[in-house]
Order: C-alpha cells, then sequence, then structure tokens
C-alpha cells in the first residue's frame, strides 16, 4: 500500500481525490499579483471562470510551496505509508522543485521515510489519466516500487490534443511565442495545440470550432497510426473548462470515431480543466488526452 499525492495541475475535482483516498496540494492562481488564491481550495471553478469571462482577466499561476507539501506528506510519513507524489511537468512549473525540497525537508528528521517524487511530463486532462492509473494500480494491489516504474516507463507516452478561441492566453503567460497568437488572431483561426513529452506547440489551425473539433480527432487517429500504437492499450478522457453540455456531446463524437470509451464513461473519473491550466488556455479549450492503461506498460 502506498499514498498517492499530485499537486492540482491533474485537474481531479477534490471530491473525486478525497473519494478515492488521493491528497492533493494546490497550486495557486492570481488575478492582481497581490492576493493569491489556492486552486479548489479557495476560488471555485465558477468563481475563477466567471471573473476571466466578465472582466477578461488574464490571471497568473504560481507553484505549491515547500511547506505545502510537507503538510500533505507528514500524515502519511507518521503512519509509515510510502508515498508517490506526481508534479506537473517541471516545462510548466517549479512544482516538481517544492515536492523535492520537502522531501529533503522531511527525510532530515524521518530519514526512513519513503518519497517518491515524479515528473509526471503531464499537465490536465493527461494529467488526471496519469493519476488514475496511479490509483488503478494501487487499488490491483501493486508494490510501491512496481508502480513507481510503470509511471516513470509511461510518462513519455502521455498526449493532449485540444483547441481553445486563441493563443492569447497561452503567449501572455509564456508557455507559446507572441507570433503565433499574431498570425491566428489576425487570420481569426482556431489553433491546435499538442502537448507531449512536458511541451506544447502548435499542431495545425482551423477555420471554425467545429472544424478544430473534428482535426483534433483527426490528429489522434493520426498518432495512433503512425505510431503503430494500439489504441485499445490507451485510456482516454475529454477535457473541458466551462462548456460541459458541449464536452458531453464530444465526448460521444470521440467514442465513436476512435472506437473506444473515455474514462468517463465506464468509471467515475470526475474531472475538469483547472484555474492553473485555463490560465494559459483561457475558458473555452476543449481537448482529448491519452496514457498508456497501466497493465499494458512494459517495464
Amino acid at each position: 500500500m502506498f499514498k498517492i499525492i499530485s499537486d492540482t495541475s491533474c485537474d481531479m475535482l477534490k471530491e473525486y481525490a478525497d473519494d478515492h483516498d488521493i491528497t492533493l496540494v494546490p497550486l495557486y492562481t492570481t488575478f492582481d499579483g497581490q492576493k493569491y488564491y489556492k486552486e479548489q481550495f479557495e476560488i471555485s471553478y465558477e468563481e475563477f471562470y466567471k471573473k476571466m469571462e466578465e472582466e477578461n482577466a488574464f490571471p497568473k499561476s504560481s507553484l505549491p510551496s515547500i511547506q505545502d507539501y510537507v503538510d500533505a506528506f507528514m500524515p502519511s510519513v507518521k503512519e509509515g505509508v510510502p508515498i508517490i507524489c506526481c508534479c506537473i511537468t517541471t516545462f510548466f512549473s517549479g512544482s516538481y522543485n517544492s515536492a523535492c525540497t520537502a522531501k529533503e525537508v522531511v527525510l532530515e528528521d524521518y530519514p526512513d521515510a519513503k518519497i517518491t517524487v515524479i515528473n509526471s511530463l503531464q499537465n490536465s486532462a493527461a494529467m488526471s489519466l496519469f493519476i488514475y492509473e496511479a490509483m488503478k494500480m494501487r487499488d490491483a494491489g501493486y508494490s510501491y516500487e512496481k508502480t513507481v516504474k510503470v509511471l516513470e516507463a509511461m510518462r513519455n507516452s502521455g498526449r493532449i490534443i485540444f483547441t481553445t478561441e486563441s493563443l492569447d492566453y497561452l503567449t501572455t503567460g509564456g508557455r507559446l511565442a507572441k507570433t503565433a497568437a499574431v498570425i491566428t488572431s489576425k487570420l481569426s483561426i482556431r489553433p491546435i495545440i499538442i502537448m507531449k513529452e512536458g511541451e506544447i506547440s502548435v499542431g495545425g489551425v482551423s477555420r471554425t470550432r467545429n472544424k478544430a473539433k473534428q482535426q483534433l480527432i483527426d490528429l489522434s487517429l493520426k498518432h495512433f497510426k503512425n505510431n503503430n500504437l494500439d489504441i485499445n492499450d490507451y485510456d482516454m478522457t475529454v477535457g473541458y473548462c466551462t462548456n460541459p453540455e458541449e464536452a458531453v456531446e464530444y465526448r460521444k463524437r470521440v467514442e465513436e470515431a476512435l472506437g473506444i470509451q473515455a474514462v468517463e464513461s465506464y468509471d467515475d473519473l470526475r474531472t475538469r480543466i483547472g484555474v492553473v491550466t485555463a490560465c494559459h488556455t483561457g475558458p473555452t479549450a476543449l481537448g482529448i488526452a491519452f496514457m498508456p492503461k497501466y497493465d499494458k506498460v512494459l517495464v
């Protein structure tokens, strides 16, 4: 048995995480650079997105503190339970560094504590699947050591392919070059963004949102075909921000096109693109994420 800890970049609803014995360490968001809110703990999705849309705000995000991680680690450390802590890709945040420093702080007083901190190379919907696979391994009786090996082996294979209405948030947050936003803005086109191995890039553009959504499906099919991968060896989810109705309809469309079910269609996985992710994507992001099923990963 082991404890799973993740920062809130995994976009799992806190209620879901609590129900499945997963501890979330909140990242922070601020609208004015003065007051910071803990994601899901001090600001709700509804409050956050309402402020973004009504005030056309460009919020910023910040990493968890070292003390946030120490506080998350200590209950399990005192009980002698090994910890697997999964963090957002280091390309996006210093959350991993905070967790590693917290581990060293804890080991000073508890040298026998078992704590593994993993740079997941993931974010958002793909990160939710990464944590989901860890949870499935825990519940299947996998050892602490084997679970760590599987997670480290699968992290390079996770993918997110998503679209949003513009690149303004990504460029304002420093995730993409400003020239990309200028081009898409002037042409009134929707960008297609691909995240792999911890980094993001523009994977294409489309004239309308509906065409962009179809392009996400086409790129997903192309990924599996070109890399000779069996899509049935992967779990899939559809991530969304403020548009649950659109997400439900799109999920059905994706499932039919790909020939597999999203995890949320057959299990109780509950996620939503969180406030820290939305700082960089805006409130209209919609996408498809993939992660290898834990029992299909060779280690």
